[in-house]
């Protein structure tokens, strides 16, 4: 389905130039017949945000809706159309790359795409970034959420193919892109794009982009391995804003010697492999959160669900689920067992947890996690009972040819 806006991309003498908003939901992410990325639910949320609050600005703006495209020539007309706009523009793509038979070029497949169709039936990446050097307006920032297909993979780890959030001269490029052995769920909004929903819906003023895309890659439980963008030696290279431009927790906006929010910091440390520092700085910060609001306030869990991802990140994957089972009960005191965040953080804990190769290490946070999977209204009711079955084969002496510590979990 097309869902077009109205409206032309410039204005008259003495109007504001209108900006556009283009979302494509491209062709979903399946694996072995689950759900890996639903892009139709990705966009769906999405176009429930303000233009206004996707551009960052009160200028007037279209927005236009793509799901269900079959033509690669339909999406490049709408393409065209918004980089044609006066006003800023927001790109937002999710969906599954692939590439041709002969693995030298990216596409994004499109509804009914095969293998043997790519190179009819998908939109070329290079038409992508092709069409995006051509704008000469405002402000550009583009948003993607994807998974690459084992064919496309190789090529998203090519830095040239897929390179660190400058797609294109003026264009502000986020996103992440995950692997061909993501792990299947019970679709719905993926991570990364409902925590960037999330933080636009709860901060009093708008994150910058930068912020927007930090909070988000952070609080989303990626997979180790996952392409980010930017890259860490770019967000190293950027600034974040003053305090004062988004709400503040007070007191450790100067945590460990860093002005400003530090998580920015901290994710830049932690994809650079410097998992010490990053461990430092936000206990640092946790522990000036934990001395103004106290140690079970909101703050001081967010702080805790923070440290979760950088262990996860770190490979220290029994820390990362207890951090995650923490946030997780102290959340669903508060919220509820059907609140987002609660979910989130107890598939942070589950995931962690199946990595976790030592017995007693797995031992000690199994019943904790178990406990808080009981409480909630799981998508997939069968990943309480592998988590169940794991913890009863790790708790008998001698475990039968199937090792306990690997059970499958396909979260």
């Amino acid at each position: 389905m097309d869902f077009g806006g109205v409206g032309g991309g410039g204005g008259g003498r003495g109007q504001v130039p209108r900006g556009h908003v283009l979302l494509l939901a491209a062709d979903a992410a399946v694996r072995r017949g689950g759900v890996v990325l639903s892009p139709g639910e990705n966009v769906a949320a999405l176009a429930m945000v303000p233009p206004d609050v996707l551009l960052g600005c009160e200028t007037p703006a279209d927005m236009v809706v793509l799901e269900g495209v079959r033509d690669p020539n339909t999406v490049l007309a709408r393409l065209r159309a918004a980089v044609a706009a006066a006003g800023p523009v927001f790109l937002y793509v999710s969906g599954r790359l692939t590439a041709d038979r002969r693995g030298r070029r990216l596409f994004v497949a499109l509804a009914g795409t095969t293998p043997g169709s790519v190179r009819y039936t998908s939109l070329p990446w290079e038409w992508l970034v092709g069409e995006l050097r051509t704008r000469s307006g405002g402000v550009t920032t583009m948003v993607v959420d994807l998974v690459a297909d084992k064919a496309a993979w190789p090529l998203v780890c090519d830095r040239e193919a897929l390179p660190d959030g400058a797609w294109a001269p003026g264009v502000e490029a986020y996103g992440v892109v995950r692997g061909p052995d993501a792990p299947t769920g019970g679709g719905g909004v993926s991570g990364y794009t409902r925590q960037r929903i999330d933080q636009l819906r709860r901060a009093p003023v708008r994150p910058s982009n930068v912020e927007l895309h930090v909070l988000a890659a952070g609080s989303a439980g990626l997979e180790p391995g996952t392409r980010v963008v930017p890259s860490a030696r770019e967000l190293e290279m950027r600034r974040a804003p003053a305090p004062g431009h988004v709400r503040r927790e007070p007191g450790p906006v100067a945590a460990g010697g860093v002005e400003g929010d530090p998580r920015a910091r901290l994710h830049a440390l932690a994809l650079e492999g410097r998992h010490g520092e990053a461990d430092a700085l936000a206990r640092a910060w946790e522990r000036a959160v934990v001395e103004r609001w106290g140690g079970t306030s909101p703050e001081a869990v967010r702080c805790g669900e923070i440290r979760a991802d950088l262990a996860r990140m770190a490979g220290d994957f029994a820390s990362a689920t207890r951090l995650w089972v923490e946030a997780g009960r102290a959340r669903l005191e508060w919220q509820g067992a059907g609140a987002a965040e609660v979910r989130d953080a107890a598939a942070g804990a589950l995931y962690c947890w199946t990595q976790v190769k030592d017995r007693a290490g797995a031992l000690a946070s199994g019943p904790d996690l178990v406990d808080l999977l009981r409480a909630l209204p799981l998508p997939d009711p069968g990943h309480l009972r592998l988590a169940e079955r794991r913890l009863e084969a790790l708790r008998t002496p001698t475990p039968r040819r199937s090792d306990a510590l690997n059970l499958p979990l396909n979260l």
